[in-house]
């Protein structure tokens, strides 16, 4: 089994590509070995001393470390990924969640229903797949007197270069095609 490696542009998370299906649909992330408990996968990648955060995508894994050295985690990382997968252990226990996308109530006013599905639309089909490439995501979390409410996860959660994907890439798109937005918040 070969799995490849990529940079992402929070350079605490490396995103691993293993050369298979990692999630079905949606995504799931875990910043605790306590959540991780749910996915044999992720358990194992905790157990690696210096994982702090593990992000599964459609095709990926995305790692992000602590104060450890990529230099020193990659192998075990490389090692914890490939033994799972070669064991044919499933990624999610069998009575876990495949998506792990809410992580509150969305909130908007009941007026603003056709601009927030127009919102999420260009969220979903535009800004995403772009997010996902760098091994992170990005949800609609809330709109409110112009401004989008937006949960970053994966290695977009605690990125340095991530206040600017919002204000300048995902910002300006929104407003582009949906002119009422005005600001973007992450919560």
């Amino acid at each position: 089994m070969f799995i490849q490696t990529e940079t992402t542009p929070n350079p605490a998370t490396l995103k691993f590509l293993p050369g298979k299906v990692v999630m079905e649909s949606g995504n799931a992330d875990f910043r605790s070995a306590d959540d991780a408990i749910v996915s044999p996968l992720a358990t194992r990648l905790f157990a690696v001393p210096g994982v702090e955060g593990v992000m599964f995508g459609y095709d990926f894994v995305a790692v992000t470390k602590g104060d450890a050295e990529w230099q020193h985690l990659k192998p075990a990382i490389l090692g914890a990924i490939m033994e799972h997968f070669m064991s044919g252990a499933p990624v999610m226990a069998g009575n876990a969640p495949q998506v792990e996308d809410d992580d509150g109530e969305e909130f908007f006013d009941d007026g603003d229903e056709t601009l927030v599905a127009t919102i999420k639309e260009l969220l979903e089909t535009r800004v995403r797949p772009a997010v996902a490439q760098d091994g992170g995501d990005i949800t609609f979390r809330g709109y409110r007197e112009g401004t989008v409410f937006l949960n970053m996860r994966g290695a977009c959660s605690g990125c340095p270069s991530s206040t600017a994907t919002l204000k300048h890439g995902v910002q300006n798109l929104l407003h582009h095609f949906v002119p009422e937005v005005e600001h973007v918040e992450a919560v």
